[in-house]
Order: structure tokens, then sequence, then C-alpha cells
């Protein structure tokens, strides 16, 4: 009554037994591709985690340069300051990895808030009518007026490309890993598990224990069970070529690390053009706002807490030279990966799985 391993001689094997038989070589299956998607898999992975903790290092020192810039240039406003500065980059690192929002909304955001604080604490610093209305107005009003000139429109521009391109990186390396788990999880079809069995463990049934599947042979049932896994291969090929396309252009002239530090001199440049131009923009604010309550003498601005920047400087050096080694050793590892969907079956039967250094070995029906 057996199904898969049928021959003249006499068998040990039962039905029971080939159902056995099946049930293992799904599990070997999975498990031998499994070890041969472990190291990719951990390249990515490992790859992920460095770029996110370079990242989130650079992140850090640009929030508190930026927010060093209020302590030292700006006082009156630094402490209101704060929580717009802490939400800006809050919303860059969604942005980069994969929340539904864009850099012109984060920025922008940011900019609205900090017109209610230019104008009250630096412009006019003599207002304490500061009332959530008043504020609102300020706010809305910045659209209008335009008080932070091209610099605001800049700082979307040059942060929209260097991010775009990390944001696809962080995106690419969540789909690789996606696609390896995927792959590893292939089911076999009952033909596979049955060509499996008969090149597998049919020589046991004869008492042949130690003779080993031929290499074409070996080849030719890997392939047919693997067709659909290397149908990838050109989508795979493309991948990497994005990668490397994308982790180019990060290096280039996108550099996240050159755009996220310029962040604090773009907000310099756009309060200082609003300050410049202070009298017009007090003009047309109390055409739409009204006039606020004013007050003599200075605001207090207690509670502003010194940056203390070499450090910082000291860890900004170390996350770039991490993060552009990191990219080159990594771009080149996914290169040499090229092959890795096309060449699967080759590196299944690679190893102890076939009879490489034997005159005999087993052809699906007999020993040869």
């Amino acid at each position: 009554d057996l199904q898969i391993c049928q021959h003249r001689a006499p068998t040990c094997c039962t039905k029971k037994m080939e159902e056995s038989y099946q049930a293992a070589v799904r599990r070997e299956r999975t498990q031998s591709i499994q070890a041969l998607n472990f190291e990719l898999k951990y390249m990515i992975v490992g790859h992920i985690t460095a770029f996110q903790e370079a990242f989130e290092s650079l992140l850090r020192f640009a929030e508190n340069r930026t927010s060093s810039l209020f302590e030292t240039a700006y006082r009156p406003m630094a402490k209101e300051a704060a929580e717009p500065v802490k939400e800006l980059f809050t919303d860059i690192s969604l942005y980069i990895l994969g929340a539904e929002t864009t850099v012109e909304s984060a920025v922008l955001r940011f900019f609205d808030s900090l017109f209610p604080l230019v104008y009250s604490r630096l412009i006019n610093p003599g207002i304490t009518d500061l009332s959530e209305d008043y504020t609102e107005c300020l706010r809305l009003t910045r659209q209008d007026v335009n008080p932070f000139g091209h610099y605001s429109k800049n700082m979307v521009t040059e942060l929209s490309k260097s991010l775009w391109a990390s944001r696809m990186l962080s995106q690419a390396l969540s789909l690789g890993i996606e696609v390896i788990n995927t792959t590893e999880h292939a089911a076999l079809t009952k033909e596979c598990s049955k060509a499996l069995v008969k090149m597998q463990y049919c020589p046991h049934c004869q008492g042949l224990t130690l003779i080993r599947p031929c290499v074409g042979y070996c080849l030719n049932v890997m392939r047919g069970c693997l067709a659909s896994v290397s149908e990838l291969d050109a989508q795979w090929r493309e991948y990497i070529s994005t990668l490397e396309y994308l982790t180019n252009e990060m290096a280039a002239s996108h550099d996240l690390e050159i755009a996220l530090t310029g962040i604090r001199n773009s907000i310099n440049e756009a309060i200082l053009h609003a300050q410049l131009n202070g009298p017009q923009l007090s003009a047309t604010v109390d055409k739409v706002c009204g006039q606020p309550r004013q007050q003599e003498g200075n605001l207090s601005s207690d509670n502003i807490v010194p940056v203390k920047e070499a450090t910082e400087i000291q860890t900004f050096v170390m996350a770039h030279t991490s993060l552009n080694s990191k990219r080159r050793e990594f771009i080149n590892y996914m290169k040499r990966s090229r092959t890795f969907y096309a060449s699967i079956a080759e590196r299944l039967c690679d190893g102890d799985l076939v009879m490489r250094d034997s005159s005999t070995c087993w052809n699906g029906e007999d020993v040869v």
C-alpha cells in the first residue's frame, strides 16, 4: 500500500512511515530555508537597528542645537519655544519611520507656533495679553503676513529632499524583512513533499541509509519545489538596486546629517527676517487681531538650562561616522545577495544533502 516509495524489492517501510517522512521533509525544508535566510535577515535587521540608533542620535543633536539657539540668542522666548521645537523633531522622527505625515505640515506647524512667541517676545516685548484667542489669531495670520519670508519654505524644501530618501530606505528595509519572512513559510505542495520523500527517504526503505541523492537529481527536485520562490529573482535584483540608489541619495546631496543640523540656522534666519520687518508686521497684525495690552519692563526668562554643546558635537561626529560606515558595509553585503533567490536550489543541494565525493548515489529509482 505504499504511495511514494514503491519498489520491486522487499521494503521495510509502511504507509504510516511515508506520512512521517512527508512531515519530516516539510519541517527540514523550512529549517534549511530559515538557515539560508538567517544571515540575510540578520544583516537587514542589524542595519535597521543601527540606522535608527544613529538617526535618533543625530535628531537629538539637532534638537539640542536648536534649543540652544533660543537659550543663547532669544532668551525671552526660550522657555515657551521648547514645546514647538520638541514637536517639530518628533514629527520628523515619525515621518522617517513611515507615519502618514509630511515634512511640510511639520515645518509649517512649527512656524505657526513660533510666530506668536516671536511677535510678543521679540518684536513687541511689552505684550502681556497672550490670551488663547489672540495667540490663535497670530497663528492664523502667520500664513497671510508671511513673517519668516522664504526661510520657512526653504527649510521645507531642504528637509523634504534628504528626509525622503531616509524614509524610503527605512520602509524598504522593513519590506525586505517581510519578503524573507514570507518565503521562509512558503507552503510545499503535495507533489513537492512526495518528490522530497522519494529523494531523501525512499532509499531508507531498502535499508540504504547512507546513500544520498545525486547532485543533478537534487537540483531538479529543489528547482521544482522552489519555482514560486525563485520567481522572486527579478524583483529581488531590482530591490537591491533600489536600496543602492537610496543609500547613494542619502550620502550625496540629500545628506540627512547636513539637513538636520541646518535646521538651527534656518530658524535663526527666519526669526531675524521677522525682527527686521517688525514695524510692517505690527501694523498688519494690529489691523487683523487688534491691539493687545502692554506692560513696561522686561519679561523674565527663568529656568533656562544651557545646553552642553561640546559633548553633543562629539556624539554627532560619532553618529555621522557610524551611519556612513554602516551604509557602505550594508550595501556591499546586499549587492552580494543579488542572486539569493536565483541560487536557492543550488544552496539547498550543497553540503551534506547530496553525495559529492562518491561514485554511487540515489537517482530516485535506484542506486547508480
